[in-house]
């Protein structure tokens, strides 16, 4: 057996390097080949990650040969869809994101969805506000930016499907807006089940799959962030 990837070449400077079939499992480098050789850490993290949670049925085999199966190199449009060196990121559609979940995955990504987010509310459990709110020298957000930022990709991302409520109901307080936007994100995914919905908006493709995909990662990328800045 191969394990299907996804290289994505230029994501905010860097590479990501996907495991197209399980969801929140990613590696990072300056370029394809670094992202590559941090592969093997990641896919041992992950799993790690799968047996905390008593999900070790997910458990990715070490021992397959690699299949790259897709590369995307990220460009800039503009408001007319022209590319350029600046404007706004297209990001990876892979050829795996065409395909329809299965019911069978969509509850595995329900359930990596509660572990992500498990994993980010314990790390600012009893955080105070002053830490919440503190602003590192070069960095985008307070940890509390970070969150409502996790929440609003959420949104957005089912906002490309058109399946968002509307944006200005989306609470101010960061731990409301988790909580609002993961739970329709919820509700919804099980109706995606054997969905061949693709939506073309704003210069890139979007699916279920797609969805899904970014949704664990990002969770899981925004955890790690707010670890690092609380070490410092």
């Amino acid at each position: 057996m191969s394990l299907r990837i996804g290289i994505e070449n230029g994501s905010e400077g860097r590479t990501v390097v996907w495991v197209l079939e399980h969801p929140g499992c990613f590696s990072y480098g300056d370029n394809s080949q670094e992202a590559l050789n941090t592969l093997p850490a990641a896919l041992k993290e992950y799993n790690e990650w799968l047996v905390r949670y008593e999900q070790e049925a997910g458990r990715i085999p070490l021992d397959q040969d690699l299949h790259i199966d897709s590369t995307w190199e990220v460009f800039h449009i503009d408001e007319n869809f022209a590319v350029t060196s600046e404007g706004y990121e297209v990001n990876a559609w892979f050829q795996d994101d065409w395909k329809p979940l299965a019911e069978k995955e969509i509850a595995l990504g329900i359930e990596l969805l509660r572990m992500s987010r498990t994993d980010l509310l314990s790390i600012v459990e009893g955080l105070g506000e002053e830490t919440m709110n503190l602003k590192l020298p070069g960095e985008r957000w307070s940890i509390a930016g970070i969150l409502k930022h996790v929440a609003s990709a959420d949104w957005w991302y089912l906002d490309r499907l058109g399946m968002a409520f509307p944006g200005d109901q989306l609470p101010s307080e960061p731990g409301e807006r988790l909580n609002m936007v993961r739970t329709h994100m919820v509700d919804i995914l099980p109706s995606l089940a054997g969905s061949k919905l693709v939506v073309g908006i704003e210069g890139e493709f979007w699916s279920p799959r797609k969805l899904l995909r970014r949704a664990v990662w990002h969770e899981r990328d925004h955890t790690s962030h707010i670890r690092k800045l609380l070490k410092l």
